[in-house]
């Protein structure tokens, strides 16, 4: 049987003072300590005898994903020159960027965004089927899109790919649940953290899901 793993890292922390809900706005770089979260799970990534054979990286094209792949393929990389391997590149794909969101640019709870307001109320009518953009089905069907190409593409590997919460997990949920609906306050999937999926090559059946969280004690 070949196997492919995918291992989907979220972002690091954002830099985001104003506590603005970012989702697909440019200008929103992560903070220092997320940086630091990004390089500790790249350390990891690139260490752990489970997850250092990966041979490709793939990012959201976010910026503050692009940032995190970057600290991945650095350690990554460092390992590879040491073995005496070939340098790896970030491939960006618009499939795993952050779901749309009609509250993007506003502080949920605050001025715009504030609840009370009779278009937020009507647009919040749901949790577990939002009705204020992106729905979960849209979000885990192009994230499923998106890994049948890369076990396609990558039989027998690993792969790391920068997302973000809400995909990550609209996607987890669908394939352990039958349904990409949830409670959005219940989601697992910490900052810098990474949820690993593997599929057999043959059948796209999923073999096994696992998560780790390296970067749980930066600060």
């Amino acid at each position: 049987m070949t196997v492919t793993t995918i291992h989907f890292v979220r972002h690091g922390e954002v830099d985001n003072p104003g506590h603005v809900l970012y989702e697909r706005l440019p200008g929103f770089p992560l903070s220092a300590r997320g940086a630091r979260m990004a390089r500790a799970t790249a350390r990891y990534l690139a260490s752990d005898p489970r997850t250092r054979g990966i041979s490709a990286v793939y990012s959201s094209p976010l910026e503050r994903t692009r940032q995190t792949a970057g600290e991945i393929l650095k350690s990554l990389n460092a390992r590879r020159a040491a073995d005496g391997e070939g340098q790896l590149s970030l491939v960006v794909d618009e499939r795993v960027i952050e779901a749309g969101n009609d509250f993007r640019g506003t502080r949920i709870g605050h001025g715009s965004g504030a609840l009370w307001r009779p278009r937020n109320l009507r647009l919040v009518r749901n949790l577990w089927k939002p009705t204020w953009g992106e729905s979960y089905r849209q979000i885990a069907s192009r994230m499923a899109d998106f890994s049948r190409d890369i076990v396609g593409k990558h039989p027998g590997e690993q792969v790391a790919v920068v997302s973000h919460e809400s995909p990550i997990w609209s996607f987890r949920h669908l394939l352990e649940t039958g349904h990409p609906e949830h409670n959005m306050l219940l989601r697992h999937t910490a900052l810098a953290s990474v949820t690993s999926i593997t599929f057999d090559v043959g059948t796209g059946k999923v073999l096994g899901i696992s998560y780790a969280d390296p970067a749980a004690d930066v600060r």
